[in-house]
């Protein structure tokens, strides 16, 4: 196998374990910020071990670095929190499904972040995507399970857009590694208050799977990502990274029984469909 088909390759397999880290929304029983926590604290030791093994220099370039990679790391830590708490009230497909609207936020926040003009076509994206939102919940009322977990999911969208942007004015001074070190240690750092102020049970398959989401599904995948990257185009790895959503349905099918609905299929072809053309046209 040559270079470029093993990064692609590597590509592949981190955006399969993106799609399955979802279900641990409904395997753990803990509550969105405890499982995050868990997560970027597993992560972020396992992220240091690599750099320190691989010899990278963790000290940043300037000091205002430290402020701007702080709020990237507190934006991190709401995002993976909505993420998860949209899983839990409704289920993995609208979890998964309206995450993936953020390319359409992207659309929208470049022309803030790096003053280019926005087109008409991308406002029609938008309210194509908007439709595809509408599909997957049957009832707009605050009480019902379903549009609650697309509200979170909506947060979980946006943040991540905004730290897709974040990311996209650093990535160019650090390592990725060097970035996801940072945001998933303050990350942290922002939830560690949450353990005493929730003081949740632990048993003893919730530290196993936590460490798994952290080190396999979170360090391991986003290093392979990362990695790949290195001979295969952006715009390639984020088409790829339209599959997410349909490795965790699948999984989520077979592991704990979620079967998606007609109007979440529909709505979730719809929505992943723009999140395509989006990707291709950036």
């Amino acid at each position: 196998m040559n270079t470029k088909n093993k990064n692609l390759t590597q590509i592949h397999f981190a955006v399969f374990l993106f799609g399955i880290a979802g279900l641990f929304g409904k395997l753990l029983s803990l509550p969105p910020m405890i499982i995050v926590l868990g997560r970027v604290f597993f992560s972020s030791i396992f992220l240091l071990i690599i750099m320190l093994f691989l010899k990278k220099d963790i000290k940043l370039k300037k000091k205002k670095d430290y402020l701007y990679l702080g709020i990237m790391g507190f934006i991190l830590a709401i995002h993976w929190s909505a993420f998860f708490k949209s899983i839990q009230v409704s289920t993995v497909a609208i979890g998964l499904l309206i995450f993936s609207t953020f390319p359409v936020f992207v659309t929208f926040l470049e022309p803030y972040f790096f003053k280019e003009k926005i087109k008409t076509k991308d406002i029609v994206i938008a309210i194509i995507t908007l439709m595809g939102v509408a599909l997957v919940v049957p009832k707009f009322k605050l009480g019902n399970n379903l549009t609650e977990g697309v509200l979170w999911g909506i947060l979980s969208s946006f943040t991540y857009a905004v730290l897709s942007m974040l990311n996209r004015k650093y990535v160019k001074e650090y390592s990725s590694i060097v970035i996801a070190f940072y945001e998933q240690f303050v990350a942290t750092l922002v939830l560690i208050p949450f353990l005493f102020l929730i003081r949740p049970v632990f048993k003893p398959m919730d530290i196993i799977l936590l460490v798994v989401l952290g080190v396999v599904f979170t360090a391991i995948s986003h290093t392979l990502f990362i990695n790949g990257l290195k001979n295969v185009k952006t715009q390639t790895a984020g088409i790829i990274s339209s599959l997410e959503p349909v490795y965790g349905i699948i999984f989520a099918l077979l592991v704990i029984g979620e079967i998606p609905t007609t109007r979440e299929i529909l709505g979730g072809i719809i929505i992943l469909g723009t999140a395509f053309y989006s990707t291709i046209k950036s």
